[in-house]
């Protein structure tokens, strides 16, 4: 009998997230994919979550699930669980997901594997592949437990792939117990997001400290509009308040996977490496020979960084002949 690999379905900003649909073709890869989706969400929801692979889709619309923060989610899902018993259940590696995964985790005094990058089951086992030390080694965690067994799983670790199928719709009533809600949402603040999102972007323009100034990161933008990209920066950058923490790339920020990404004055510490060193090809421009940006990166250019993007704008202007 097939494997039921269970995903927990995340909304954010009124969309399906990218990472939901990751897990879910993963999860279909596997065995069967299922899928659990709460609180408000796109008319469209239960479509794409078919659409990339789940078979059926627990459906809980309550108001309950948006206003109160974890507690619903943990009693809706534990009681899911407890009465289905999927062989694996996958969250995305977000706030949400840590949340509502360690919670479980306490509940039915299990454990659970953090930061998966990938994922087989083998004997009865799920055996989790885990990245380590920013991504130069590979690590192996085992779940050996034959009850609830949780993966909270990297983003980025696996193609989205549409399957064309549809989901069958199981209804989940809400929780009702008041002592659920403690922890009340009292304000969403939307943050502005300025240009292309990093998440999806096929180019990506990403700066470092050698930019020397929130001002500098003009031309980066100028140079990622002239290439249909998005830009980015490293943790240090953030840290300063040159850009918001959206942009930020590396193990505390985003994980990305570009066909090209354009390393400008960014040294390769291993926590920036971890977040993009996957991407297709990698151009560097640093002025330290010996930085490790140029240990991953397959062009890489030994030169000043306000020297080397104005003329790679100049150039690629002229040639599409706005110059």
């Amino acid at each position: 009998m097939p494997e039921r690999i269970w995903v927990y379905a995340e909304v954010i900003d009124d969309h399906v997230t990218p990472t939901t649909l990751e897990l879910l073709t993963k999860a279909a890869a596997v065995g069967v994919a299922e899928a659990i989706l709460l609180g408000s969400a796109p008319a469209d929801a239960i479509q794409i979550l078919g659409d990339y692979g789940a078979t059926r889709v627990y459906r809980g619309d309550d108001s309950v699930f948006d206003d109160f923060l974890t507690l619903p989610a943990v009693e809706a899902v534990s009681s899911l669980l407890a009465a289905e018993k999927p062989d694996v259940m996958l969250f995305p590696s977000s706030y949400a997901g840590r949340d509502l995964a360690s919670g479980l985790s306490a509940k039915f005094d299990c454990g659970a594997i953090t930061d998966v990058g990938d994922f087989r089951l083998e004997g009865g086992s799920v055996v989790a592949t885990i990245p380590a030390l920013g991504g130069s080694y590979q690590t192996t965690a085992t779940l050996e437990n034959n009850g609830v067994r949780l993966l909270l799983v990297r983003p980025k670790s696996f193609e989205p792939r549409q399957t064309g199928g549809t989901a069958e719709v199981v209804t989940v009533a809400a929780p009702t117990d008041e002592g659920l809600k403690k922890v009340r949402v009292v304000e969403r603040v939307t943050v502005p997001v300025e240009g292309p999102q990093l998440e999806g972007a096929k180019n990506i323009v990403s700066g470092g400290r050698g930019l020397k100034s929130a001002e500098s990161f003009q031309m980066l933008r100028e140079l990622a509009d002239l290439i249909g990209g998005a830009v980015g920066a490293t943790r240090a950058v953030v840290d300063q308040s040159w850009v918001p923490y959206s942009m930020q790339i590396g193990q505390t920020g985003k994980t990305v996977t570009p066909e090209v990404y354009i390393a400008c004055g960014i040294s390769g510490a291993i926590q920036h490496l971890a977040g993009m060193k996957s991407s297709k090809t990698i151009i560097a421009v640093n002025t330290d020979p010996e930085a490790p940006i140029f240990k991953v990166a397959d062009l890489g250019i030994v030169g000043d960084v306000f020297q080397v993007v104005p003329q790679l704008i100049d150039e690629i202007k002229k040639r599409k002949g706005l110059a």
